[in-house]
Parts: structure tokens; sequence; C-alpha cells
């Protein structure tokens, strides 16, 4: 039996730290894994023979650290960050006199590259530490990074400076830069180039790491949604405890203003809930008994008695924080092409300046414009970008989306989002609410036919007989019915205020709505009217509908009831393709039917029976409201239960997808004008350290702009 466990990674600094770290768990008999650079997590699926501790070792034999997840929702700790800010202060004060003082020679004094050689060594040392330490652990396992290149090249031009200072004649009184019209070949020195690229890059290495903190910050914030205390009643008394020791079944207490504490139903009272936060859903949700909650929502009116259905990791915010943390595990398959070559790219960069050495001594050029040229192309050359590309704009769009009530499953249903061309919508819960509702009451005195109605009906648990009910206390209370009766597929009858009032299927004649259900009021066995009942069309759904137009999506509604009922709701939201009478089966055969004439479909559903044709379609979209089942089977789940999160969705996974894309451009296309031009002897190693920490933080900040991604009303 299979199971999946979870690591933090500690030390990786590149994407070629994670790439090292996939292959040697998947060399493990049983485990596949995947590790995530800019999350650094590993998540493996491995046999029930194997623990975390047997992956630890793994990691930790290939000079990484390694440890089970703490809770998302936790504050970081700050060390790790304060000691790289600390790095980047006193490297950046040190190395601003060394590098004006090698590009002004007017003020260049007597001496002065001593003082240079005196305030970049703490630099290089200290500064640099952390690029050492990774480049010496990558030795000793025989492997090389980022920080292999980035510590051979300042160690590099710090020890020829050394060399030229104590051995050469750059010690002398009057040496002049070797990028001065007046250096000689033994005067060159380039500590500005050692001090100033390990400032640069502790500089882009600190930007990253706060922009990554900030990609994760939506997935903080929806796991710190979560009540803290709770007040349970117990035999009638109330005590508060943490919600963590909630158990199914019992009773909490949720006061205006409080947040629900976990999944449940309303035993007593009535109220609005806010679920913005939870949803991204403004308006609030009317509950009353018998009506479920969510956790982490607000009450924003009366007093609520709730019974805890689903408690700890099962609750709905605990499923969608699993969702948005395995989705961020994904890797788009051009990442993958990119992962490929960031694991082969630091040895060919190493050759390549080891070539461009060669050459450049070849052709007489002289060592200065050999090694320049040399720790250039050791310098520009970083695969970090290229390894952040893909799971920063996944980290930020993933958490968005969860911020706007929309789960992507993982980078597989982005890609399916940009070649669908069709969607298919489910009627009942989809396009519509899902609930009977009364649309029009006939009969001469309509209020008196649904107020008796409704007083016969309040005993009845049908649909039907709810819906009758809840209109007809909206007008204020109902009178009590005594010898109640139900028969099944027929109607309800009762006495009510000394009359026999029943309520049976039954239409006035020419009443000319064939979408509507409608029932026979009688009194006495006389008819006294008729009341309309419809499955109301969502307010959203036609502009849902619309903003899937502009989308390129052509809408299909497939449902199984008539096709009377089908088309009225396809006219009033717009769909001009219906398929009416549909079993729960043939939806997969109408997505299937689709696919063989080459389209592209999107499912839209929310119950058990679209649970086969969302797995069928190209693209499954699921309605959070609805089942477990069919929320499984989905690629993206819709929590707030609104059609226009489908065009969000479809927008935002295009949106990030996009941004994945672009950022892999720009990583690769930086490589590939880099490279050459630093072989070329025409850029400065300072200005090529510069460079590489930039192409590192644009990727990051790129990502970033999903979090100002709006949904379709306001967009």
């Amino acid at each position: 039996m299979e199971r999946v466990i979870e690591l933090e990674i500690g030390g990786m600094t590149c994407a070629a730290c994670a790439n090292r770290i996939e292959k040697k768990l998947n060399r493990m008999d049983g485990v596949t894994a995947t590790v995530n650079y800019a999350t650094e997590k590993a998540r493996a699926t491995v046999p029930a023979s194997l623990d975390a501790a047997d992956l630890i070792a793994v990691v930790e034999k290939t000079g990484y650290t390694a440890a089970e997840p703490q809770p998302v929702e936790a504050a970081e700790p700050a060390v790790a960050r304060d000691t790289l800010r600390d790095r980047l202060v006193i490297s950046a004060a040190l190395s601003v006199p060394v590098i004006v003082l090698a590009m002004v020679p007017a003020w260049q004094f007597d001496y002065w590259q001593w003082l240079s050689l005196t305030l970049a060594a703490p630099v290089v040392v200290y500064g640099g530490w952390p690029f050492h330490r990774s480049a010496a652990v990558n030795l000793r396992h025989g492997a090389a990074s980022m920080d292999t290149l980035v510590s051979m090249g300042t160690l590099a031009a710090f020890a020829w400076s050394v060399w030229a200072l104590f051995l050469g004649d750059a010690g002398m009184p009057g040496m002049s830069h070797p990028f001065s019209l007046t250096a000689r070949e033994g005067d060159a020195i380039y500590l500005e180039a050692a001090a100033g690229v390990t400032t640069f890059l502790l500089a882009g290495r600190y930007l990253e790491a706060r922009a990554k903190r900030h990609a994760g910050d939506a997935l903080r914030a929806l796991l710190s949604l979560g009540a803290k205390n709770v007040t349970i009643l117990e035999n009638g008394q109330e005590r508060v405890v943490p919600a963590a020791d909630l158990t199914v079944g019992a009773l909490f207490l949720v006061r205006p203003g409080e947040k629900v504490a976990t999944d449940g139903v309303v035993e007593e009272g009535s109220s609005a809930l806010d679920v913005s936060l939870l949803t991204g859903e403004s308006v609030p949700v009317e509950v009353r008994a018998g009506d479920p909650v969510t956790g982490a929502t607000i009450n924003a009116g009366g007093r609520l008695v709730v019974r805890a259905t689903r408690v700890g990791a099962d609750t709905q915010l605990a499923q969608m924080a699993r969702l948005v943390e395995e989705a961020q595990n994904g890797k788009a398959a051009v990442q993958r092409l990119a992962d490929r070559i960031s694991g082969v790219f630091v040895p060919v960069v190493i050759a390549l300046a080891v070539g461009t050495l060669g050459y450049w001594l070849g052709t007489g050029r002289g060592a200065t414009a050999a090694f320049t040229a040399a720790v250039a192309v050791l310098i520009i050359a970083c695969p970090c970008a290229l390894g952040l590309a893909t799971p920063t704009a996944l980290l930020v769009g993933t958490g968005r989306g969860a911020q706007m009530g929309i789960l992507i499953r993982g980078v597989e249903a982005l890609e399916s989002t940009r070649r669908v061309d069709t969607i298919v919508l489910d009627k009942t819960g989809t396009v519509t609410t899902g609930r009977m509702s009364v649309a029009s009451v006939a009969g001469d005195e309509p209020g008196e036919v649904l107020r008796l109605a409704g007083a016969v009906e309040a005993a009845s648990e049908h649909p039907i007989g709810r819906a009758i009910t809840e209109k007809a206390r909206d007008a204020g209370p109902l009178p009590g019915v005594t010898g109640f009766h139900a028969t099944a597929g027929v109607g309800v009858r009762g006495k009510v205020e000394g009359r026999e009032i029943a309520v049976a299927a039954g239409k006035p004649a020419g009443s000319g709505d064939e979408a509507a259900t409608w029932v026979e009021v009688t009194a006495d066995g006389e008819p006294l009217g008729w009341v309309a009942l419809a499955d109301a069309v969502r307010p959203t759904s036609a502009a849902a509908v619309a903003g899937m137009r502009r989308l390129g999506l052509t809408p299909m509604l497939v449902t199984g009831d008539s096709p009377a009922v089908a088309s009225a709701v396809a006219a009033e939201v717009g769909i001009t393709e219906v398929e009416a009478g549909v079993l729960p089966s043939g939806k997969v055969d109408v997505v299937k039917q689709l696919q063989a004439q080459g389209r592209s479909v999107a499912m839209v559903g929310d119950g058990v029976n679209d649970a086969a044709a969302l797995a069928q379609a190209d693209l499954g979209l699921a309605m959070g409201a609805g089942t477990d089942v069919a929320i499984q089977a989905s690629d993206l789940t819709l929590v707030r239960g609104d059609l226009t999160a489908a065009v969000d969705a479809v927008r935002l996974s295009r949106r990030t997808l996009g941004i994945i894309r672009g950022n892999l451009f720009w990583a690769f296309a930086y490589n590939v004008a880099g490279l050459p031009l630093a072989a070329a002897g025409l850029l400065n190693p300072m200005i090529a350290g510069a460079a590489m920490a930039f192409s590192s933080v644009f990727v990051v900040l790129n990502s970033l702009r999903l979090r100002g991604f709006k949904p379709v009303e306001t967009a």
C-alpha cells in the first residue's frame, strides 16, 4: 500500500539542487518524488515499507537538510532572513568604497588598492560564506550547483587580486585599475568584482526570499481563517475549549461576530453568514435550522447552535488547503525540460569558462582579458531563474485562486484550460440554484392559497413542500395542521383551521408555462388555486455564459430534465446547444461524442451523477457546494458555488500559465544572450553578477503580478 510523505528541504540554492535531491529520492525502490525549489518542499509517494526517516536520511546524504513539515500557518522563523539581511548590509557598506575607488580614477590615492583589499576581504569571506559553504558541500558529494559558479568566480577574482598585489606590480604606488587607459598587464586586480558580485547576489537572494515569502501569503492567510477557540454546549452548560478539541457530533455556540469553528449543521437559530473570506462571495448566506455551515465563515447576525459534522483534516478549509499545497508541487511540461537543462547546466558552464580562458590566452589578448571573460561566464550563468519560473507562478496563482474560491489541482489543469473550446454545463445546482422555489400562485386569492398550502406542507420533508412553506412563511406565521397524511407520488393532505386542505399534482388550463412544476390546492374537495414551482436560475448564470463566450468557449446545457424545462433555462441564460433527457451515464457519452468530433471539452457539475463526466472531460470543474465525489473527480473546484467562478477559473488558469511561459522565456533568453556576451569579453564580471541576481528577482516579481488578478465582476 502506498502513501504520500512531505518533507521540508533546507540548503537548496538553485534548481540544480532540487534536481539532485529529486533524482536521489527517485532512485529509491518504489519511490516517486518531486522537489519544489520555490516552496522548499519534497513530496514523495512511497511504499508502506518506507517512512519519513528513510527519505530524510537520503536527503541528508545528498548534502541537504530535511524534516517533516510544520503547520503552514505557523510564523516563519526570522533567524535565516535576519542573518541574510545582516550579511547584505555589512557587505554593501564595505563594497561601495571598493567599487567607487576602482571606477573613479581621480579618487585613487597612493596605495588605495590596499584599502580596497582590506574592505573586500570580509565581503568575499563573510558575505560570500553561504555560497562557499554550499559549493564545498556539493563538491564533497561530487556535484555542482549555482553556488559553485559564484564561489569559483568570486574566489578566482579575489585570489588573482591577492597574487597581483603581493607578487605582481599591483601593490606599487600609482597603480591604475585594469580598465583604465594607463593600466599595465601586471596591475590587474578584481577586488571590486569579487566584492560587488557577492553583494549583488546577496541582495538578489534576500529579495528573492522575501518575494517567495509573499508568494505563499495567500495559503497562510487561508489556513489562518479557522477559529482558535469555541464555546461548546454540554448538558446545558457552556464551556470554552480550543477549536482543535472539537469532535464530530459536539454542539457548539456561534455568537454574532464569531467564526464558525468547524463544518456542521445548524440545530437552533437563524442568521446570515459572511463567507467572503473563504469563498470570495460578498453576499451573506442566510442559514436556519437544518442548513449546513462551513468552518471559518463569520456569523453576521443571530445566535446559532451548530452540531459538528466534520473536524480537523476533514473540514472544507483543511481540504482546500491540501488541494492548494498539492497543486503547488506540480510542474509544467516545459518546466520539466528546464529542469533537465539546469541539471547539466553547471558542468557545461564550467567547461565553457575554461574554454573561454584558453581561447583568449591562445589569441594573445593577455591574461587580463582572458580572466575577465572567464569570470564573467562563471557569474552570468545561473539556472536559478529557470528553477523559479513555474513554482513561484503556481504558488501565487493557486493562492490567489483560493482567495477567490477557486481551487486548482495542478499545473496539468492550467495546461488544459488553454486547449478547451467547449464547456458542458449541468443544469441543476450549476446553472440553477438546485432548490425549488415558488415562481407564481394562481387563484382568486393567491395569498390565501399560499398560506393554506404552506401550512399543510409544513409537516412535509419533500423539496416542493419545503419550498411552498418557506415562501408562505415570508408573509407571516402559519396556522397549525392536524391529521397530516402524505401519499408518495401523489401529494399531502391535512386539516387546517377546520378545513381539509390537499396539495397534489395539477395545473390550471392554459397556463403556458411548460418549464414549471404545478400543484393544485383544494379545500374540502373544491379547487382553491394553483402554485407553480421552478428550480430558479442563478442570477449570475447569464453573465457567466456571456463570459465563457468571450473566452472562446461554446457553452452546452446537458440535463436529465424534460426538453421544455431545459430549453426554457437555456434561453434564459443564452445557451443555444441543449441536450435534454440525458441519464447520468449519458452525460459521459455526450462528452465522448464531443471529443470524437475533435473538441476539447470542459465539464461543470456538482452531483454524484456528474462525477464520471467530470473525469472523462479534458477539464473538470466541480461546484464546491456539490458532492465530495464530484469534487474528487474534477481538476478545478469552484468553492463559491457560482457559475461566474468557472469563468474566473479559466481566466486565472490561462493567466497563470501565461506567466509561467513568460518566466521561462525570459530565463532562457537571459542565459542565451548573456553567455555569448560574457565569453566574448564584453561583460564586466560585476555587471554580470548584478544581471544574474536581477534575473531571479524578475521571475519572482513577475509571478507576484498574479496577486492583483481581479474576478470577472470587477475586471
